[in-house]
């Protein structure tokens, strides 16, 4: 859920999708990224070039039901396909345990390889019927390989233990922390850095945000970034608050320090879900990115969905401006029409290579031609004199746009998640697209390169078959991709 915007200069190389897989090309000569440009973001086998992590979690597994996968696919080329029947990973594959239920990832070991945290939501442990599991799937030269399971401290107190899970350095020791929550509980178990393959960690402690929780009620998500530049990854808690009657979304900031999540300093901010936070107007605090794909019943709601953006600054984000996006904005492409979900996902990355963070939205609901829930992805440039992002020069792709692989099909969802990464190491963020509702529920993955051009071109797309991915039932292949 958290993705970390690495901004330094990358090697120049040159990159092909071929065989519906992410293979590099040799580098030729090239002028050298400008400085700024985006570079990998989970790198799981240590080779530079980003790798994406995707989940099935509705694949069924040597016959079990909704037991899930996940699927990662290589920057230099190739793929993993992992359940919990793979070699060295806890467990064992069953009916309805949806592994790969969050996504996560982070160099939890500190030996220079990204891992990968996970969990099985309806995992029944022992007796405790869907009590859940968490998992790291450990990087290495070769990829993810094994993993060990991460102790749940209150195992009969909550069920889908590993359901939302959120990656980040909350006490600025420069280590990665984890976040672990459950959709039955408000409560959140924050294990501090220093994992080992043996099962220990740096310590663990608790945060008990105020919304609702048991009776079906808990979080909802979890998200982190710094917002108030001090240099240490905040917390950002989503569920139904506690203190009204109505028990509206609500999303709450703790504000990290030294000694971890500080509960008593923080701030209730607007609703929607937190998808990103990054800072995309250079002044140095990470502004928080919300999606509100509902046309009504919240807050900033609007008819086919919105996008709001709350700017950080020194006294937290609850102090800072805020712009809002639909697809009534001016330069926006399209027009909010009710179901469209603009803004259902989002994600931040350099996609042009001039130094300034631009925004990815989905939104799968969107019909197009009389094509229903086809799904477009409409980028947001960030402004040319770095002052933010702006809806001038807005573009919208479908699966019918030049360069997009595939066509506009009813029920497809394109852009039920979408991911910005550096795939070829070229220095320009490249826009990975979900399309779970592709091929009756099976799901795709669409990834496109950037060009210098400003242009977005895949050769084909990524399908159930071309990985190893049950076809049976409703698998929903990128419903969710690792940020």
């Amino acid at each position: 859920m958290h993705k970390r915007l690495r901004l330094t200069l990358a090697t120049a190389a040159a990159a092909t999708l071929t065989g519906g897989l992410l293979t590099l090309s040799a580098a030729t000569a090239s002028a050298a990224p400008t400085p700024g440009a985006t570079t990998a973001d989970a790198d799981f086998n240590g080779d530079g070039l980003g790798d994406v992590a995707t989940s099935a979690t509705r694949a069924y597994v040597d016959g079990k039901k909704a037991a899930g996968q996940i699927t990662v696919l290589y920057g230099g080329g190739g793929h993993t396909t992992i359940s919990q029947n793979s070699a060295g990973v806890p467990g064992a594959a069953e009916t309805e345990d949806y592994f790969g239920s969050d996504l996560a990832y982070g160099d939890f070991d500190g030996d220079g390889y990204d891992d990968l945290a996970t969990g099985a939501g309806g995992e029944d442990v022992g007796d405790d019927v869907d009590g859940g599991t968490a998992v790291i799937l450990w990087g290495s030269a070769s990829g993810l390989h094994g993993g060990t399971t991460v102790k749940d401290p209150r195992p009969t107190k909550h069920d889908r233990f590993g359901g939302i899970l959120e990656a980040a350095d909350l006490n600025g020791d420069g280590r990665v922390d984890l976040a672990l929550g459950t959709t039955t509980s408000a409560t959140v178990d924050i294990y501090r850095g220093g994992f080992t393959r043996g099962g220990s960690t740096g310590g663990q402690y608790t945060l008990l945000p105020p919304i609702l929780s048991g009776n079906g009620d808990g979080l909802r998500n979890l998200h982190s970034g710094d917002a108030n530049g001090d240099g240490i990854e905040d917390l950002i808690v989503n569920g139904y608050e506690n203190d009204t009657y109505d028990a509206y979304d609500a999303n709450f900031w703790f504000p990290g320090s030294s000694s971890g999540v500080r509960a008593g300093t923080s701030q209730k901010l607007p609703a929607g879900f937190v998808t990103d936070v990054g800072d995309t107007d250079g002044d140095g605090y990470g502004d928080i990115i919300y999606g509100i794909g509902w046309d009504d019943g919240i807050a900033g709601a609007r008819k086919g969905g919105a996008v709001l953006i709350g700017h950080g600054s020194a006294d937290g984000p609850a102090y800072g401006d805020q712009q809002s996006f639909s697809q009534d904005t001016s330069g926006v492409p399209g027009g909010g029409e009710k179901g469209d979900s603009f803004g259902a996902e989002l994600d931040l990355g350099d996609i042009n290579g001039d130094g300034h963070l631009d925004l990815v939205v989905g939104t799968p609901g969107e019909d197009l031609d009389g094509v229903k829930d086809a799904g477009a992805v409409t980028i947001l440039y960030g402004a040319a004199d770095g002052s933010g992002i702006t809806g001038t020069g807005a573009k919208m792709l479908s699966q019918d746009s030049p360069g997009v692989p595939n066509s506009d099909e009813t029920g497809d969802f394109f852009g039920s998640d979408v991911h910005v990464d550096d795939l070829d190491s070229d220095g320009l963020g490249d826009v990975v697209v979900g399309a779970s509702g592709e091929n009756s529920d099976n799901g795709a993955v669409y990834p496109l390169l950037s060009g210098s051009d400003g242009s977005l071109k895949g050769t084909a797309g990524i399908y159930v078959s071309t990985v190893g991915v049950s076809g049976s039932g409703t698998p929903l292949l990128g419903n969710n991709f690792a940020d």
